[in-house]
């Protein structure tokens, strides 16, 4: 019987849209893998997918898989919006297409052959695989947008790699509650209110809490990133 697959993989792009690459590190039957690729016009999240979907085509149907991913777009997507996307004819209540359909629809069916744990860590914290997936996605991203050289991948036994390709360590685990942690001492990238399910965005908090005061039901939250805001949006549309 084969050992569990454990993958990490990571996204990035050079704005949204922007030239883009996505990195992955997989261990299979103890060979460690690693793989990338750039894109010339993607968004983050595509990226996010791709290199999932790189990852879980390497390997094989029946496979059991412990993914980790700093994309909560991604774990939300596949393990919760799914279903109703495919109950739906992969359309929004308004009728239209899935954002990013094409990819979903593919990691689906990769998902539903094998036998994946969707596992989140935090990205920048710590997590020496998770850093070192977002390396490649970097250095990916950067070969379209600048020339820079492609990343160097290493394919081979565990043993030569530089790191242990496994979950975690108790210390990587917690750098990453500590990083969480953090989130309110962190500058905001903007402030997102919903009221009624219409949800606008904010420059500043005064504007955001004048919109929400008072009105039942209503949500709010400080984005730190262009991702981070467009993943709280997605998450909000779910909601509705």
């Amino acid at each position: 019987m084969n050992e569990k697959v454990i993958i990490y993989t990571d996204g990035a792009s050079s704005g949204n849209p922007g030239p883009g690459g996505w990195g992955a590190v997989m261990k299979r039957n103890g060979l460690v893998r690693e793989l990338g690729a750039s894109v010339d016009n993607t968004t983050n999240n595509r990226m996010e997918m791709s290199a999932a979907i790189g990852a879980l085509t390497a390997t094989e149907e029946g496979d059991v898989i412990d993914l980790y991913t700093d994309s909560q777009y991604m774990i939300n997507g596949i393990t919760k919006w799914v279903h109703g996307w495919i109950k739906n004819n992969w359309q929004t209540k308004n009728k239209g297409d899935v954002l990013n359909k094409d990819l979903w629809q593919t990691l689906n069916e990769l998902n539903q052959s094998r036998k994946v744990t969707w596992i989140a860590v935090k990205g920048h914290a710590g997590v020496n695989l998770n850093n070192r997936v977002d390396e490649i996605a970097v250095g990916f991203s950067k070969n379209i947008k600048d020339g820079s050289p492609e990343p160097e991948l290493f394919f081979g036994e565990e043993k030569d790699y530089g790191f242990k390709v496994e979950a975690p360590t108790e210390d990587e685990m917690n750098s990453e509650k500590t990083a969480s942690n953090s989130r309110k001492g962190k500058k905001a990238y903007s402030y997102l209110s919903m009221v009624g399910g219409n949800i606008m965005k904010h420059s500043t908090w005064d504007d955001c809490k004048s919109r929400v005061d008072g009105e039942s039901g209503a949500k709010f939250r400080k984005s730190l990133n262009a991702e981070d805001e467009l993943n709280i949006i997605e998450e909000w549309k779910k909601s509705l």
